[in-house]
């Protein structure tokens, strides 16, 4: 079964756009996770214009009353500290979760949109890998679906990839007008998650997942351990309420 991971930022964003606590993020985590969801993510950015440093210590504390939901923290391993946000490496160090998700995401970027260049990373990454092993977490890294780089991702020490979905989910959108562009993308992702298997690597995937366009990636990637969704899943729980988009999505890995 493929894991459902849920991402909490925007319902940190909803948060911080008045003082106070609500909605509450222990909360709102409690609710997904006596729906079914198996794990929640959150991706602290420097800004914190979402999830803040601050909260990463609860929520931690909370998961730990869970023994089957992983904590999952994603983030660029090389953001130094900003007022007070202490730098990434220093906050998984205070409250290591069960899974890093390495993510090169610059400051100025919206949204996480491209996967590692390790033939440009590999080094100054080998060594965060191997620390992030010694604080007791397994390390996956955001990658584009390019088998070279997968290896490498490989060598350096990663457990996991995490496929960037963005252009898959985009193709996904648009083949009905054009169908070869979106199969193309697809057979891509097939076999790059192949080959990090043949590797001895986990495959994990997300960004723009929603339930229309996973159905078809899991049928094509029968060894996809774990999907992180935080944005079209909080958009459709606005529509249809919580409770049957978690059943929705779990629904939707099942295919």
């Amino acid at each position: 079964m493929v894991a459902l991971s849920v991402n909490i930022n925007k319902i940190a964003l909803l948060r911080n756009s008045r003082a106070g606590n609500f909605p509450d993020l222990l909360d709102y985590a409690k609710q997904c996770i006596a729906l079914g969801a198996n794990g929640i993510t959150v991706h602290p950015r420097p800004d914190q214009r979402h999830i803040r440093a601050s909260d990463i210590p609860a929520l931690k504390k909370f998961l730990a009353n869970f023994s089957r939901v992983e904590f999952n923290i994603e983030g660029n391993p090389f953001a130094d500290a900003q007022g007070s946000y202490p730098g990434f490496i220093a906050l998984v160090k205070q409250s290591p979760p069960h899974q890093c998700t390495l993510v090169p995401d610059a400051d100025s970027q919206l949204t996480s949109d491209h996967g590692f260049d390790l033939q440009k990373d590999a080094e100054r990454l080998r060594p965060i890998i191997q620390q992030l092993h010694d604080y007791g977490c397994r390390v996956s890294l955001f990658m584009d679906p390019d088998c070279t780089q997968i290896s490498i991702a490989n060598e350096i020490g990663a457990d996991r990839i995490e496929l960037y979905t963005g252009p898959y989910a985009e193709a996904y959108h648009n083949r009905k007008n054009d169908n070869t562009t979106w199969q193309n993308i697809l057979q891509q992702h097939a076999a790059a998650a192949a080959h990090a298997q043949q590797l001895g690597l986990g495959v994990n995937a997300g960004h723009d997942l929603n339930t229309e366009n996973l159905p078809a990636l899991v049928n094509a990637l029968p060894m996809l351990d774990e999907v992180s969704i935080g944005h079209a899943l909080t958009v459709d729980a606005l529509h249809n309420g919580l409770a049957r988009t978690i059943n929705a999505y779990k629904n939707a890995l099942q295919q």
